[in-house]
């Protein structure tokens, strides 16, 4: 294989799973249920407003019915809750996506707990981490982890067994991907070591993994010599290095250094164009799965 031939491609996959979804859209308007997505964002930051742009335009190429509620910057945590409150009521709303960062004066812990967890698509709510944990399915996982857990599987991935070393701890990537990859099930099974700021020697670590997932937000951190040869390497990392080439000012680069890394990989996801195609596949299968289960008669389990 060479190196042009080892990129996992995350857009490609994505379009796979976009298809899937249209479909799953489809059979609930052909029983008179169209899917509704709310984006909840707090200011006026401009990555965020871009963010929610690719997820309103998504919505809307495959027949999700989204909103937008945007409150001021100085808006109180109160304010937003009681947003929140009135989504979790709106029965034609069926997924509630609160988009980060959040201002500093605002307890994103608190809101993420306001969703309703049967709403929750962002898998941030208590009750979906700890489904999660349990190996339940029936809960949200997170969107970028759920987004490289189905990358490593449509690309013939071994996970099963393997070595997976995960770069970073964080409650949106690195614990969720641990806990997806060590569950005894199928297309998991591995063996799972999260490195973080305090590991020691992070490189050894590195070399030994089979399957190593960068989410440490550290631009370029991963070198080609932190690489066992023939590894599946998935870059998760957005970082803002300076170009003064760009219109900008700045240009987007992963945890990954990327030209080196490719030649010593056996497979690595680009970036762009590898996991954040994903992220925003797997919010969309998130909400059609949240307004099907809403479909559902529910009945009383004594167990749940």
């Amino acid at each position: 294989m060479t190196p042009s031939d080892n990129l996992i491609d995350g857009r490609a996959i994505a379009e796979q799973i976009h298809r899937e979804t249209a479909e799953r859209i489809a059979s609930l308007k052909a029983r008179g249920q169209a899917p509704g997505l709310a984006f909840v964002r707090v200011g006026e930051d401009p990555a965020s407003r871009v963010y929610v742009g690719m997820k309103e335009r998504m919505s809307q190429r495959l027949g999700i019915r989204s909103t937008t509620e945007v409150l001021p910057e100085g808006a109180t945590e109160g304010a937003l809750i009681e947003l929140i409150g009135r989504l979790n009521a709106d029965s034609g709303v069926h997924g509630i996506l609160v988009q980060a960062p959040l201002p500093r004066h605002i307890d994103a812990a608190r809101v993420y707990k306001s969703v309703s967890p049967d709403k929750d698509v962002d898998g941030f709510h208590p009750v979906n981490v700890g489904k999660l944990l349990l190996g339940d399915t029936t809960g949200f996982v997170p969107c970028t982890p759920a987004g490289v857990h189905e990358l490593l599987i449509r690309s013939g991935v071994r996970i099963e067994g393997a070595d997976v070393v995960v770069l970073g701890r964080g409650t949106i990537v690195g614990k969720p991907m641990a806990a997806l990859l060590v569950q005894k099930a199928r297309h998991a099974n591995a063996t799972v070591t999260v490195c973080h700021s305090m590991t020691r020697d992070i490189a050894v670590h590195c070399r030994r993994a089979d399957i190593l997932i960068a989410a440490l937000g550290v631009a370029r951190f991963v070198k080609a010599d932190m690489i066992k040869p023939g590894a599946v390497v998935i870059d998760v990392g957005v970082n803002r290095e300076p170009d003064p080439s760009a219109k900008t000012g700045y240009r987007l680069v992963g945890d990954v250094d990327f030209d080196s890394v490719r030649e010593v990989a056996g497979r690595l996801t680009p970036n762009p164009g590898g996991v954040g195609p994903m992220t925003i596949a797997m919010l969309m299968q998130n909400t059609v799965r949240a307004a099907e289960t809403s479909a559902r008669p529910r009945t009383f389990d004594p167990q749940t």
